[in-house]
């Protein structure tokens, strides 16, 4: 095209000087012809040079572009590659509108340019823990059951759910598959009872009691248990009603934790004011309500999680030897009563805007490559005993004091349980231990040391499937104990700690099997094992 427009100005110009060799020249429309000229010299380069740039670079992209008129519309064909998009980077952008244009909004024309591509800053993730999967919802009771059970009077209803759950059928895996059954005892009795207790159970908070002792829930720490248990049933509408006359069985809401920041004189050592105050607060409640002596308190628990929770109660005989206590420190050797109170766990809460943070995500077997692991402080009388015999003995052996700091900077306390095969708890000064359940938490097979320990939910959960005993007297036999596991059975004890783990979360919204529930769960049956079934 260049060389046409060469060959026609050459001509021009010939042209121009034969005609005006011999003539007067008119300089007016010479200039006026050099100008057209000019003009088009230089547009008409410009437009054929930008033609063939797009033609050079989008052969493969444009196969289909439809001019209409102006207060039309224009369409770009959807006909693009994703290799060539990835290949040239392209970048849309948006299409220029003239006044006197119009462009369909949905179908704006795209203009593709080549360009960098812009990363994207990755924002923080904040682990707030695993995610849990909702369980089944409740069955749906027929009416005829629902009127028949309104029908029965209190104790009624209790011996009508204990010949339940003796005659209960065997459960099936693929109706409710979200119960793991090889973490239970008997999966079959426990899904029956929490159907009942579902059905019948009604609870009565008593009011009275002034805070922060009462009504007044501490959520933070490792005696946290007892506080988020006492917020999720006092928001709780299923299970709590206002009138006492129609409740199976009446919580006394005091925090075990509070009565010791209230009343404890520090280094003092003496526990009798804390005693005497509780004694006198069940007296109130028998005097101002008919339904403490009507049972001598046996439908009546409390939760308490301090290392102090039993002792408190023995200044009221009724109290300690009667009522449920759902207690952390659960030693068979000071008055802890298997099957009629309840064994807590012991969690401690770092945050109590997130309690499931950082729960979940255990390494693979592969990468795991301490075969026991502890870090704690050294008080009771197992803790030294185990740093006696296995303190910088071995080195599969990670059995520490508080963890060193040259050891955490490279691997925390949490990373150091994700990374073991078997986390050890040992006892401190009382036989529980927050370290059960974080082992639980970081996917870490528990080995428990602490002779007379009634294990959580005993009743309810085979802590043989999913964690390992052992004596305090061998404690020097230790790695032999664990190597002497098979290793099909480590590898099965692993998975059933994942699948029990649901069991031991603080949800804030309350899920059915979890925390909140199997505390309650557990009062509940233990309450069922106190009716006398006649044989008559």
């Amino acid at each position: 095209m260049r060389k046409l427009l060469e060959h026609v100005a050459v001509a021009l110009i010939r042209e121009v000087i034969r005609h005006c060799r011999w003539r007067k020249i008119d300089w007016r429309k010479l200039f006026f012809a050099g100008a057209v000229m000019s003009i088009a010299g230089v547009v008409l380069p410009t437009f054929l040079l930008t033609y063939h740039r797009n033609i050079r670079f989008l052969p493969s992209l444009i196969n289909d572009i439809s001019h209409q008129s102006l207060n039309g519309s224009m369409r770009l064909s959807k006909n693009l590659t994703e290799a060539g998009l990835e290949k040239l980077q392209l970048v849309p952008t948006a299409p220029f509108v003239s006044l006197n244009s119009s462009i369909e909004a949905k179908e704006r024309p795209t203009v593709y340019r080549r360009g960098r591509k812009r990363r994207r800053r990755s924002k923080t993730k904040i682990d707030d823990g695993p995610k849990v999967v909702p369980p089944p919802p409740r069955r749906t009771v027929s009416p005829r059951l629902q009127k028949y059970l309104r029908s029965l009077s209190l104790d009624e209803a209790l011996l009508y759910a204990k010949k339940e759950i003796e005659h209960a059928p065997l459960a099936d895996n693929d109706d409710d598959s979200y119960l793991y059954a090889p973490v239970f005892r008997n999966v079959s009795i426990f899904q029956r009872s929490y159907e009942l207790m579902e059905l019948i159970l009604k609870v009565y908070i008593y009011p009275d009691g002034e805070r922060p002792i009462f009504h007044e829930p501490h959520l933070n720490g490792i005696y946290a248990s007892e506080g988020w248990f006492m917020k999720l049933l006092e928001a709780n509408t299923e299970f709590v009603t206002k009138y006492p006359e129609r409740a199976h069985l009446f919580y006394l809401p005091y925090s075990s934790r509070q009565l010791e920041l209230a009343l404890y004189v520090p280094n003092s050592h003496n526990l009798r004011p804390l005693s005497i105050f509780l004694r006198d607060y069940v007296n109130m409640i028998a005097s101002k309500y008919p339904f403490w002596n009507r049972t001598h308190g046996s439908d009546h628990f409390l939760v308490a999680c301090h290392d102090w929770g039993p002792y408190i109660t023995t200044a009221h005989k009724e109290l300690r030897n009667n009522s449920i206590k759902a207690v952390c420190n659960s030693d068979l050797s000071e008055n802890f009563i298997p099957g009629k109170d309840v064994s807590l766990p012991e969690t401690a809460i770092r945050n109590a805007g997130r309690p499931l943070r950082n729960i979940g995500g255990g390494n693979r077997v592969s990468q795991r490559p301490i075969l026991a692991f502890f870090a704690g402080n050294m008080h009771g009388r197992v803790r030294p005993k185990l740093l006696k015999y296995w303190h910088n003995k071995d080195e599969e052996m990670k059995i520490y004091g508080p963890l060193p700091i040259r050891v955490s900077r490279n691997k925390t306390y949490i990373q150091h349980m994700k990374s073991s095969k078997y986390c050890i708890c040992p006892m401190g000064y009382e036989v529980n231990s927050p370290r059960i359940v974080e082992a639980i938490y970081y996917e870490c097979v528990p080995v428990i040391i602490a002779d007379n320990f009634v294990l959580p939910f005993n009743e309810v959960l085979d802590w043989n499937a999913f964690s390992v005993t052992v004596a305090e007297k061998d404690i020097p036999k230790l790695k032999e104990i664990l190597l002497a596991i098979p290793w099909r059975r480590y590898l099965k004890m692993l998975m059933n700690v994942k699948m029990v783990q649901k069991h031991f979360l603080w949800n804030p919204r309350p899920m059915r099997y979890d925390l909140f529930h199997m505390v309650l769960y557990s009062i509940w049956y233990n309450r069922l094992n106190q009716i006398q079934i006649s044989q008559s």
